[in-house]
C-alpha cells in the first residue's frame, strides 16, 4: 500500500511498519501532513484489525528484553496508526468545515433565493390575487352584463316576436283591410247598383204612382162617372127596363175594371214588398258599410298605434342594439384584459417555475452537500470509533485508569452570580470533547481527559460512553466505575439518577438494564448467566451491609464485623456480606431502593442531602456456554464516593464533623495511593483506609477502571474544582496493569463478593 509523496516524503507500505509480516491490501485515505520515523503511511481497516489482533512472537518467553522491545515496537506502530488516524480525523474535520462553510454559503444563497422566491411569490400572489379579484369582479360584471344582455336579448326577442306578431297581425289586418276594401268596393258597387236599382225602382214607383194617380184619377173620374151614372141610374132607373141591357154591359165592364184594380193592387203590394226588401237590403248594406267603416277606422287607429309601437319598439331595439354593441365592446375589452392577465399569470407561472426549478437545483446541490457531509461525518465517526478503539487498546496495554469529567448545570440560586463562567471547552480537532479549561484569578488551567461532558449532556449520552465498558463485565472482565468529586457536584445523580424520573436514570440502573437485556439476547447462542448482587457502604471507616435483614445500632456500630480479604488471583472477599441471587433488573431495582433508604445521608451547608458514606454496588456475573463449554466470570463494581468538602464551607459539627473528617481521610488516602501509583513506587499504601484497601484490585490489579470526576460550575467552588481536576489528571496518568479476562470455572466460595 504505497501512497503519493507528501512534503517531499514518499508514503511507505504498511508492511514496513508492521515488520513485513503481513501483505495487506491497498487503501485510500486523504493526504496527511503528520511526520513520523516511518514516513507517511496509510491504513485500512484490515491493517488496523491485523495490528490489533497481532500477537507477539516469543522465541524465549523469559527474554523480557526482547518482549519489551517487541512491545515498544508494537506501541510505536500503534502510535503511528493513531497519528495517521488523527491526521485523517483532522483532514476530515477540515473537509467537514469546508463542506459546512460551503453548505452554510449554499444555505445562505438558498435562504436568499427562498426569500426572493417568497417575495416574488408574495408579489405574484398579490398580483394574482388582485388579478383574480379583478377577474372575479370582471366576471361578475360580465355575468351581470351577460344577464342584462340576455334579458335585453330576451326582451328584444320578445319585442321582435311582438313586432313579428304585430307585423303578422298588421299583414292580416292589411289583408282584412284589403278584403274589407274589396268588400266595400263590391258593396259600393252593389250599393251603386242598388242605388241604380233604387233609382229605377223609384222611377218605376214614380211611374207606378203616376199610374196609380192616373188610376186614382181614373177611379175618381170613374167614381164621378159612377156618380154620374148613378145619377144617370137614378135618371135611368126609371128607364131600367129600357136600359137593363145597357146596365148589364156597364156592370160587366165595372167588374172588369174592379178586377183590373185588384190586379193592380196586388202588383202594387208586391212592388211595395220588393221595395221594402230592397230598403232592408240597403239598410243592411249600409250597416255593414258603417260597421266596415268603423272597423276600418279601428284598424287604421290600431295600425297607427301598432306603427307607433313598432316605431317605439324599433327605437328600443335600436337602443338595445346600441347597448348590446357597447356591452360587446366592454366584453371584448374585459376579455382582452382577462387575456392580458392570463398572459401575465402565465409569465409569472413560468418565472415561478423557473425559480422553482432553480431552487430545486440548489436544493439538490444542498442535498448532495448534505450527503457528502453525512458521508464525511460517517467517516469521521468511523475514524473516531477506530481512534477510540485504538486509544482503549493502548490504555489497556498501558493499564491506565480512564477518566471522564462531567460538569453539572448551574442551580437556580447559582445562576445569579456575576463572576461569569469559569469553565470553557476547547473545540479544536485534537481536544474536541476531551478538554476543559478552568479560569481562576485570571489564570487559565487546561486539562485533557478521555471524555468531557458539558452541563447539557444527558444521562443517556453519558451512559452510551460507558456501555462498552459495562459489556466487558459480561465478557469476563473485572470492571470498576467510581464517581469522585466535591459535595454537591452531582456524583449520586450520575450514578443513581433522580428517583421517579425514568428519563434521568443513572449509570447503575442503566447498566443493569443493559446487562439483563444482553443476557436475554445471548440465550439463543447457548449462554446462561447467574448473577449475584451485594451492596455496602463505608461509613466512618466502618463497613455496613445495606441489604442485610438484621438491624444495626444507631450510633454507627454495625451488628457484624466485616473484614476485607484478597486472594492470590486478585479477588476481593468481604466476609459475612449479604449476597443475593437476582434474575431481573426489577429485583436489583428493589434492592437498590432498599440500599438507598439504608444509606447514610445528612444535611450540610453545601448540600441538603449529602452522602455521608462511600457506596459500593457489586454485581458478580458467572456465565457458561453449554455448546462450547466456555466459562466466564466477570465483576461489575459501581461506586459512589462521598464528597470531599472543606469544614469552613460545610459548617459541620458533632457527628457531621466526624463524618467529614472520616470522608476527607479516606479520600486523602486515595490521593496518596494515586500519587504512589503515578510515581511507580514500590510500596502503595492501600491499607491506609478501608476504601483504598477495598479498591486495591481496581487501582493496582487487572481491572478495567474508569473514574468520573464530577465538577460544580459554581464560581465559589472553583478552588475545590481545580483540586478535583488535578487529582483526576494524576489518576488518568496511573498505570495499573493490563486487564485480564477470567475464563476459569466457578470457585468454591461462589457466594462471596468479588472485586
Amino acid at each position: 500500500m504505497v501512497g503519493t509523496p507528501i512534503n517531499g516524503r514518499t508514503r511507505q507500505a504498511f508492511t514496513v511498519v508492521n515488520g513485513g509480516g503481513h501483505d495487506l491490501g491497498l487503501g485510500s485515505a486523504p493526504p496527511s501532513n503528520a511526520g513520523s520515523d516511518y514516513g507517511a503511511i496509510e491504513f485500512t481497516r484490515e491493517d488496523v484489525e491485523a495490528l490489533l489482533n497481532e500477537r507477539a512472537k516469543r522465541k524465549d518467553r523469559f527474554n523480557y528484553k526482547e518482549r519489551c522491545e517487541n512491545m515498544v515496537d508494537y506501541i510505536k506502530r500503534l502510535k503511528v496508526c493513531i497519528r495517521w488516524f488523527q491526521d485523517l480525523e483532522m483532514y476530515y474535520s477540515l473537509e467537514q468545515e469546508k463542506l459546512k462553510n460551503s453548505l452554510e454559503m449554499t444555505q445562505k444563497k438558498c435562504t436568499e433565493i427562498e426569500l426572493l422566491l417568497k417575495i416574488k411569490e408574495e408579489e405574484l400572489n398579490s398580483i394574482i390575487t388582485e388579478m383574480r379579484r379583478n377577474c372575479t369582479s370582471l366576471q361578475e360584471k360580465l355575468i351581470k352584463e351577460e344577464t342584462e344582455r340576455t334579458a335585453a336579448v330576451e326582451s328584444l326577442t320578445k319585442e321582435r316576436e311582438a313586432r313579428l306578431d304585430i307585423e303578422r297581425s298588421h299583414s292580416t289586418l292589411s289583408e282584412d283591410l284589403g278584403r274589407a276594401q274589396r268588400e266595400i268596393q263590391s258593396a259600393n258597387q252593389k250599393i251603386a247598383s242598388l242605388n241604380e236599382m233604387y233609382k229605377r225602382l223609384q222611377d218605376y214607383i214614380t211611374s207606378l204612382q203616376q199610374y196609380n194617380g192616373k188610376l186614382h184619377s181614373e177611379l175618381s173620374s170613374v167614381e164621378d162617372e159612377l156618380k154620374r151614372v148613378e145619377k144617370e141610374k137614378a135618371n135611368v132607373v126609371e128607364n131600367i127596363t129600357m136600359l137593363r141591357g145597357q146596365l148589364t154591359v156597364s156592370v160587366s165592364s165595372q167588374e172588369e175594371a174592379i178586377k183590373q184594380k185588384d190586379v193592380l193592387a196586388t202588383e202594387v203590394s208586391s212592388l211595395r214588398g220588393e221595395l221594402q226588401q230592397v230598403r232592408d237590403e240597403r239598410d243592411r248594406q249600409l250597416f255593414q258599410a258603417q260597421t266596415l267603416s268603423s272597423e276600418l277606422e279601428k284598424i287604421k287607429e290600431s295600425t297607427k298605434q301598432s306603427s307607433t309601437e313598432v316605431d317605439s319598439l324599433t327605437l328600443k331595439a335600436n337602443d338595445l342594439e346600441v347597448k348590446c354593441s357597447l356591452k360587446d365592446n366592454q366584453i371584448k375589452a374585459l376579455e382582452e384584459q382577462l387575456a392580458t392577465a392570463e398572459k401575465k399569470l402565465e409569465v409569472s407561472d413560468i418565472s415561478a417555475f423557473e425559480t422553482r426549478t432553480e431552487f430545486e437545483g440548489q436544493q439538490k446541490f444542498v442535498n448532495e452537500l448534505q450527503r457528502r457531509l453525512a458521508d464525511a461525518e460517517y467517516k469521521l465517526i468511523e475514524g473516531e470509533r477506530l481512534r477510540k478503539k485504538l486509544h482503549n487498546t493502548i490504555l489497556e496495554l498501558k493499564g491506565n485508569i480512564r477518566v471522564f469529567c462531567r460538569v453539572r448545570p448551574l442551580l437556580p440560586d447559582e445562576s445569579c452570580s456575576t463572576e461569569g463562567k469559569i469553565f470553557s471547552y476547547p473545540t479544536s480537532m485534537e481536544t474536541s470533547g476531551r478538554a476543559i479549561d478552568l479560569a481562576q484569578n485570571g489564570q487559565k488551567h487546561a486539562f485533557t481527559f478521555d471524555k468531557v461532558f458539558t452541563p447539557e449532556a444527558s444521562q443517556e449520552e453519558v451512559f452510551v460512553e460507558i456501555s462498552q465498558l459495562v459489556q466487558s463485565a459480561l465478557d469476563g472482565y473485572k470492571v470498576c466505575i467510581f464517581a469522585y468529586g466535591q459535595t454537591g457536584s452531582g456524583k449520586t445523580y450520575t450514578m443513581m439518577g433522580r428517583p421517579g424520573h425514568p428519563e434521568e436514570k443513572g449509570l447503575i440502573p442503566r447498566s443493569l438494564e443493559q446487562i439483563f437485556q444482553t443476557k436475554q439476547s445471548q440465550q439463543p447462542q447457548g449462554w446462561k448467566y447467574e448473577m449475584q448482587v451485594s451492596m455496602l457502604e463505608i461509613y466512618n471507616e466502618t463497613i455496613r451491609d445495606l441489604i442485610s435483614t438484621t438491624t444495626r445500632v444507631e450510633n454507627g456500630t454495625p451488628g457484624k464485623q466485616y473484614t476485607i480479604k484478597h486472594d492470590a488471583n486478585g479477588n476481593t472477599q468481604v466476609s459475612d456480606l449479604t449476597v443475593v441471587d437476582v434474575q431481573s433488573a426489577k429485583e436489583v431495582a428493589f434492592l437498590l431502593n432498599q440500599a438507598a433508604n439504608s444509606r447514610s445521608v445528612g444535611k450540610t451547608q453545601m448540600n441538603e442531602q449529602s452522602s455521608r458514606s462511600h457506596f459500593v454496588f457489586t454485581l458478580r456475573i458467572y456465565g457458561v456456554n453449554e455448546s462450547t463449554d466456555q466459562q466466564v466470570q466477570g465483576v461489575l463494581n459501581l461506586i459512589d464516593l462521598a464528597g470531599s468538602e472543606r469544614l469552613s464551607k460545610s459548617g459541620s459539627t458533632g457527628d457531621r464533623l466526624k463524618e467529614t473528617q472520616a470522608i476527607n481521610k479516606s479520600l486523602s488516602s486515595l490521593s496518596d495511593v494515586i500519587f504512589a501509583l503515578a510515581k511507580k513506587e514500590d510500596h502503595v499504601p492501600f491499607r491506609n483506609s478501608k476504601l483504598t484497601y477495598l479498591l486495591q484490585p481496581c487501582l493496582g490489579g487487572d481491572s478495567k477502571t474508569l473514574m468520573f470526576v464530577n465538577i460544580s460550575p459554581d464560581p465559589s467552588s472553583v478552588g475545590e474544582s481545580l483540586c478535583s481536576l488535578r487529582f483526576a489528571s494524576r489518576v488518568n496518568a496511573c498505570e495499573i496493569g493490563t486487564p485480564r479476562r477470567q475464563t476459569n470455572g466457578r470457585t468454591m466460595e461462589s457466594r462471596l463478593s468479588y472485586f
